[in-house]
């Protein structure tokens, strides 16, 4: 089974609307979001009437709540999961991370809501996790587990060095400008090398 849900080397530009957030969204990765702001309780209404992602990017000025935040250029198609409303005015929702993506230009609503034309980036090719990074299985592994199916959900692809790659880069402990740098990178096997190197310098892998 695919974990990415789609075709790896596609490549097409779309229309979505953006949401900017304090941390990254990856691909086959789950995100949990708090909605209050109008803005995006009507993004989130249309989105799911129309069965359409939406997209997060890691803020790179500004804030979450209140004026439009300036979005970073790469982010991630977020699928509506699950969607609760636990008290009128909050939503609670559950997304899936999709494609990434590359902004090429947005637009502001009136009501603040970013609008953003994007190129979808194609994924590389599948790639085995190379011998000298078996060594992040095992930690992986252990954190799926603990975490269990709603946080890190199947199918795992423990053999897949995106997947891992992924997986790996949403548990280190790094501040999100980190992680949107190993977002932002093509090659699956350079962000294991670096995840490697950062786990090994920390004793936490072989």
């Amino acid at each position: 089974m695919n974990w990415l849900g789609f075709q790896r080397k596609e490549s097409t530009e779309i229309d979505i609307p953006l949401f900017p957030l304090g941390g990254v969204l990856f691909p086959g990765g789950v995100l949990s979001l708090k909605v209050f702001e109008q803005r995006y309780l009507d993004m989130a209404a249309a989105c799911m009437k129309d069965k359409a992602p939406f997209g997060v990017c890691l803020i790179a000025s500004g804030k979450e709540v209140g004026e439009s935040a300036v979005p970073h250029r790469v982010g991630t198609l977020a699928h509506i999961d699950q969607a609760d409303m636990p008290q009128l005015g909050i939503l609670m929702l559950t997304v899936r991370g999709g494609r990434r993506f590359r902004i090429v230009s947005t637009s502001s609503r009136p009501d603040g809501l970013l609008r953003a034309q994007v190129e979808l980036l194609a994924e590389p090719a599948r790639q085995d996790v190379p011998a000298a990074q078996h060594g992040l299985l095992p930690l992986l592994q252990k954190v799926a587990g603990d975490l269990g199916p709603e946080k890190m959900p199947e199918p795992h692809a423990f053999d897949d060095a995106a997947w891992v790659g992924y997986r790996l880069t949403e548990i280190v402990p790094v501040q999100a400008l980190a992680k949107q740098k190993l977002l932002e990178l093509d090659d699956p096997l350079s962000r294991l090398q670096i995840l490697h190197t950062y786990l090994a310098q920390r004793k936490l892998v072989l």
